[in-house]
């Protein structure tokens, strides 16, 4: 089987079902900056320390990308058509378990606090940012057309999810926040 199909040579995808959209259409920047977001986690990952310390924080994120791609492929999935994996408020509750207990490891949040930090942190706050876009691309398609509210909800918990894992890595490596100067707060 070859990589390349020429199907969308000519600014056209397919949906799930087969549906034939333009490649600019809301669904297709929706599910493609969820893609996107997916990309930075691998990259956040892959500045991770190896040790076993690390490994609840890498079984969370390896269900976050799974469940990234079932987000996208409810995006995908025309109205009215069912949708194979959909994404559940059981996967919301686990998103807000997961940051409770990465959030109980922090010091309390004083201040706003400019993203960066170590390389893992860094790309979580930079992931963080792209699922904040996914969100705001998938209320566009959540405006016009029938998606379940719980696809918004879980985008905007991933993004919680993803800034308090920023914190909790850098917190772990010992790298301290950089907050913004009294004088510089909005």
């Amino acid at each position: 089987m070859k990589i390349y199909t020429r199907t969308g040579d000519k600014g056209q995808t397919s949906l799930v079902y087969g549906t034939r959209i333009s490649k600019h259409s809301a669904r297709v920047n929706a599910y493609g900056t969820c893609d996107e977001a997916n990309s930075m986690l691998g990259l956040a990952l892959a500045w991770l320390g190896k040790g076993d310390e690390w490994t609840p924080l890498r079984q969370t994120m390896h269900v976050v990308q799974t469940k990234l791609f079932h987000v996208g492929a409810e995006l995908a999935t025309p109205t009215r058509m069912k949708v194979a994996w959909p994404i559940t408020d059981a996967d919301v509750r686990e998103l807000e378990d997961r940051i409770d207990e990465l959030e109980a490891a922090l010091p309390p949040l004083g201040n706003f606090i400019l993203p960066g930090g170590s390389p893992c942190g860094a790309a979580l706050h930079a992931a963080r940012t792209v699922v904040r876009r996914a969100e705001r691309m998938a209320v566009d398609v959540w405006k016009e057309e029938d998606i379940s509210p719980v696809v918004l909800t879980y985008l905007n918990r991933l993004s919680d999810l993803l800034f308090v894992a920023a914190r909790f890595v850098n917190h772990q490596e010992g790298v301290v926040e950089q907050g913004l100067h009294q004088d510089e707060t909005p």
